[in-house]
């Protein structure tokens, strides 16, 4: 049934004196090792999720942060944000809604609705739909479900705000002070 000589390199050592006397256990470990594993199954699943819950302990709830956004910023009105980010043809079915957002954007790549010396927007209750951080937006225009919106929402401020006010901005510190403060 098993060949005359196995070799069998191990992860571990192995006693001599235990190999010897049982040399069927090496061949059992060495066809364990070429079988197919088997797919998770609930029961996994679940003590996953227990585990998962449990490296929390003594540290809260690692909730997942709420988007929101913060007054001063305004990463997200700088336009015209350069070949690393999606353009407006990339981003909009609509060539009404393309159009729209190029008229937007200023000479110097800002909003023209942006005013610079206050950092807030001058139509910001009548801004267009594509300006607002919100579920059904994310749903409409990036196809992210409002289960996956904060996740994704914060990611994206995260990368805009680095993209234009750099790694170590004050901006950055304060939009995740403020998400991780909204988690808590």
């Amino acid at each position: 049934m098993f060949p005359a000589t196995i070799t069998l390199t191990l992860p571990f050592p192995l006693p001599m004196c235990s190999a010897a006397r049982h040399p069927l256990r090496i061949a059992t470990v060495s066809s364990a090792a070429r079988r197919p594993r088997k797919t998770a199954t609930a029961r996994t699943d679940k003590k996953q999720k227990q585990k998962q819950k449990a490296s929390n302990v003594g540290f809260g709830e690692n909730k997942e942060p709420l988007w929101r956004c913060v007054e001063g910023c305004g990463a997200c009105c700088k336009l015209d944000k350069g070949p690393s980010f999606p353009s407006p043809e990339e981003i909009f079915t609509d060539p009404s809604d393309v159009e729209l957002y190029n008229s937007l954007i200023g000479p110097d790549g800002w909003c023209i609705h942006y005013e610079k010396s206050t950092r807030k927007c001058s139509i910001y209750p009548e801004r267009p739909y594509f300006c607002r951080v919100e579920p059904e937006v994310f749903k409409s225009l990036y196809e992210i479900s409002k289960k996956k919106f904060n996740k994704e929402a914060c990611s994206c401020c995260r990368d805009t705000i680095k993209a234009i006010y750099g790694s170590n901005s004050k901006e950055l510190y304060n939009f995740n002070s403020s998400i991780r403060d909204s988690s808590s």
